[in-house]
């Protein structure tokens, strides 16, 4: 059975009255939760986009920065978007909801944060709009400030990255802590690790990025320490 099909599953209870914010209560445990995870890059996302009325399947094919959508599903995406941003609850109360559906598990959240730089960035352009919301989603998920400024690096060409927040290390520390480090994000940044976590099949390309930036930094600091 395809995501896909798994969220029209889930999107089927939304026809008894029930709300995205209801549904995110129901995603909490595996395999649903890839379909939670899904579901919330598509409605915070859409939160997110500054266009009114319904979305156009161009609009759509924005959300292939992080999934593939197969053409035929794309209704399916389109259905999620919409209710969104017709939804009278704000997106504070979504982030909220999506961070109780993930619990502790930071690295989850993380993936998600991903997920929505990839599509503010869509267009070519970081808007300051989308700079506040996505420092206030990341504020609700209690991500660290430099956690959220090394992701920006990723995605922002004007974002300088600093090697040691992409690494979550300060500059002083040992360089057998640094390795240490290095060797731990490139390894939850593996796709079965990611998928073991929540995030669909169809969206463990979001680690492409994230990888690149873990090895700059661990190649930065090693011509900085020879």
């Amino acid at each position: 059975m395809s995501i896909w099909t798994r969220i029209t599953d889930a999107l089927s209870a939304l026809t008894s009255g029930e709300g995205l914010s209801e549904v995110f209560e129901r995603l909490r445990t595996p395999p649903e939760q890839s379909v939670g995870f899904t579901i919330a890059v598509i409605a915070l996302g859409a939160k997110m986009a500054k266009a009114d009325g319904l979305v156009t399947r161009d609009e759509v094919t924005a959300f292939r920065e992080v999934f593939n959508i197969p053409p035929e599903e794309e209704g399916n995406a389109a259905r999620i978007f919409n209710m969104a941003r017709t939804d009278v609850a704000g997106f504070e109360e979504y982030a909220h909801r999506i961070k109780a559906m993930f619990g502790t598990r930071r690295e989850a959240l993380c993936d998600l944060m991903e997920g929505l730089f990839h599509i503010a960035l869509a267009d070519g352009e970081y808007h300051p709009n989308e700079d506040d919301f996505l420092d206030r989603v990341a504020g609700i998920f209690e991500m660290e400030k430099r956690e959220f400024r090394a992701m920006k690096a990723q995605f922002v060409t004007d974002a300088v990255p600093d090697p040691y927040d992409v690494l979550g290390v300060v500059s002083d520390a040992s360089f057998a802590d640094i390795q240490a480090a290095y060797r731990a994000l490139v390894r939850e940044t593996h796709p079965d690790r990611m998928i073991a976590r929540g995030v669909p099949e169809e969206a463990v390309k979001l680690a492409e990025v994230r990888l690149i930036m873990i090895n700059n930094a661990w190649e930065e600091i090693q011509r900085n320490a020879a």
